[in-house]
Formats: structure tokens, sequence, C-alpha cells
């Protein structure tokens, strides 16, 4: 039976940011066979909206977070200027290891463009989240996200569909849909999918 992909105009308009609240929401249907990209799935968009509020209570993201140095070194399709934050964080009772890579990019941007003005060159802010183990024993167990500066996230077309870019991001899918955070950070030293040397465990 073909596996259903779920994904509301709410999602991607306004995810977590209010609770994942969103009046006169739209939802999208679309089929996608079993075998696709094991991503973007009703429960991925789920676990996106509480990941966001718990990175929001620790400060790594929203209003209040905690202020970082940016850096020149990013590669795409991250920024070219980029803040990376880490550490450990509970999300739904799972305490798990969490990369934030903030991503900025945009004409005139640099380190101290950056610093005075991060709303400005911020595009994007990717997530990979350490989930309980049997959640992809094949990359490590990673949650994979991309999420819009306000928290909400962004979509991949598939099949003339918008597919949330949460979950395991892109696992399974032929050729070159399978080109996406796993593919890519499979080739990461160390095995545990993660390139930058500064990025420690606690």
């Amino acid at each position: 039976m073909a596996m259903k992909r779920i994904f509301s105009r709410a999602a991607l308009a306004g995810l977590a940011v209010a609770g994942l609240a969103a009046v006169g929401a739209v939802s999208f249907l679309a089929s996608a066979p079993a075998a696709g990209p094991a991503f973007g799935l009703a429960e991925d968009v789920t676990y996106a909206g509480a990941l966001w509020r718990a990175m929001e209570a620790a400060r790594l993201v929203g209003r209040h977070e905690k202020k970082l140095e940016p850096f020149f070194g990013g590669a795409r399709p991250h920024g070219e200027f980029l803040e990376i934050g880490y550490q450990n964080l509970e999300v739904n009772g799972h305490s798990g290891f969490i990369v934030v890579k903030k991503n900025y990019s945009g004409a005139g941007v640099s380190e101290q463009a950056v610093a005075l003005d991060r709303g400005k060159y911020l595009t994007d802010i990717t997530v990979m989240f350490e989930r309980e183990a049997g959640y992809d024993p094949d990359n490590q167990n990673w949650f994979w996200v991309k999420y819009k500066p306000g928290g909400s996230l962004y979509a991949r077309d598939v099949g003339g569909a918008p597919v949330a870019l949460a979950g395991r991001i892109a696992k399974g899918g032929p050729g070159e849909e399978n080109r996406g955070c796993i593919y890519c950070h499979a080739s990461a030293g160390g095995r545990d999918y993660i390139f930058y040397p500064r990025v420690k465990r606690p």
C-alpha cells in the first residue's frame, strides 16, 4: 500500500513558532512509494516542531538565542558564513546530541556584517539531532531538518507536491533523489556524520 505523505501549508508557513497553530490551514496529500525517501512524513513534521520548541527553550534559536561567533567556510547548500551551536538536548523525554548550523548569505555578507545584523543575512537553520537507538541505525540515528529563520520548514517538490525537509533526508530515494543530508554527511571522517572538528560532544 502506498505510504501517504501529509504536509500542511501551516507547516510551511508557521510551524513551531506558535505551537504549530495556524488558522485555516490547507492540507496537501501526496502519495509516495513505500520505497521512496523516508522524510517529510506527518510524524517528521510533528517532531520537527517539538525539536524547534526545545531549541528555543535552550536558546539555540529564537528571539533570545545565544549569540555565537560567525565564521567563513560554508559550502553549498549551506551559507557562505556560519554559526554552529552544539550540546545535548532533551526532546520528548529523549536526550540526544544536537548540532545547529545557522547559514548566512547575501550581498555584502561578512563576519562583521553578520555580527551586526544576523536577521538580514540568515537564510536557513539546518539541524542534526541524535534520536533514540533504532530510529535510523544505518546513519547513526540522526534526524535532519532544514528550518526557515522563524521555525517553519523548507520543502522539496516530490511528484508535484511539497514534502517537508525533516526526517531521514533523503534516505531511500533512487538516483539524484537520495542526495541530501545523509548522502553528504556520510562522507565526514570519524563515522559520526559531523564535518567540523570544533564540534565536540559534552
